[in-house]
């Protein structure tokens, strides 16, 4: 099948204006970490850190250096970013489930390891672009969502990353050290494992690819905005360079799709045989979901240029 779009399962070709730079990716063997890191490594000195729990080796691109292990450790870290310019910070424990299951240590990972991140970063006076995610909002009252809209977390992993969305403007009004929030919406693509937050692509998929009916939970009347992460990527490297340091901005298409549209679409594109099943809904779920683009676009410069439609059509051939 052919889109007109080839699926990002290399990076090294989206254009940027980042050279000659040490750049330190947390979270680089994951899933969008590992994606900044391709995308970089032709033209500068990439180093990962990560402790491989949910990221994976083989994902580390060839010319990134790898340092294997946690952000809590303090000279492991320290040498990771000795000279280092531009941190894309993506390290994380994402799992709302394992965060409601252990508060504390979900609170570990992600709000002790940023901090830890922000003052090794301030050692050697490097930028933060950091992961923040669009859970900080809880449900929202209104949409399409901007960076004004209250924040109301619904759980561990949220409430983790509002608390380091907040800590990167304090650091940055504090210690005058640069930092840029980036809150991700749905995010997917290559690369990508299941489960929940954005996962629901890749158990469709994967339903899909094997002629299974596709598990709907609910009536599928719930919205989500779904950006690909090849347009995360463009979304981090125009973070890494905005004169615009010490603000947030929410990352997304702009466009919302039910999630029974989105099976829908995925049944297409896939030519799967089994159709779609809706199952109980699932307790406490976000009815709507959708990003306002101003600030990104006019601040940033950023906007998302993958549909949805062609960027599933090409994921599926790529992934199955």
């Amino acid at each position: 099948m052919s889109t007109g779009y080839t699926a990002v399962t290399d990076t090294a070709d989206i254009d940027h204006d980042i050279a000659g730079q040490t750049v330190l990716v947390t979270g680089g063997a994951g899933f969008i970490g590992s994606h900044i890191a391709r995308a970089l490594v032709d033209d500068n000195e990439v180093r990962i850190l990560d402790d491989l729990s949910t990221g994976e080796e083989r994902k580390v691109p060839t010319g990134a250096g790898l340092y294997a292990g946690d952000l809590l450790d303090t000279e492991l870290l320290k040498e990771a970013m000795d000279e280092v310019d531009l941190v894309f910070h993506q390290a994380g424990l994402v799992s709302v489930p394992a965060s409601v299951e252990q508060p504390a240590e979900s609170n570990r990972i992600n709000v002790a390891g940023t901090l830890a991140v922000f003052d090794a970063a301030r050692e050697v006076d490097a930028r933060v672009v950091l992961a923040s995610s669009v859970a900080i909002f809880g449900s929202p009252e209104t949409i399409p969502i901007d960076e004004t809209h209250p924040t109301e977390p619904t759980s561990p992993y949220a409430t983790d990353k509002l608390a380091i969305d907040h800590y990167a403007r304090v650091y940055n009004r504090l210690y005058d050290l640069e930092t840029v929030a980036l809150r991700y919406f749905n995010v997917y693509g290559p690369g990508q494992s299941g489960g929940d937050y954005a996962g629901v692509i890749k158990t469709f998929m994967d339903q899909a690819a094997a002629n299974d009916p596709l598990t709907v939970e609910g009536d599928g009347s719930q919205t989500r905005d779904f950006i690909h992460v090849a347009d995360v990527v463009r979304a981090n490297l125009a973070a890494a360079t905005t004169d615009h340091s010490g603000e947030a901005f929410n990352i997304g298409t702009g466009e919302s799709v039910t999630i029974r549209e989105l099976a829908d679409t995925i049944v297409e594109v896939s030519g799967s045989t089994g159709g779609v099943v809706h199952i109980d809904p699932r307790p406490a779920d976000i009815d709507r979901s959708q990003c306002d683009t101003t600030k990104s676009r006019e601040q940033l410069g950023f906007e998302a240029s993958i549909d949805l439609e062609t960027g599933l059509a090409d994921l599926f051939d790529a992934e199955h």
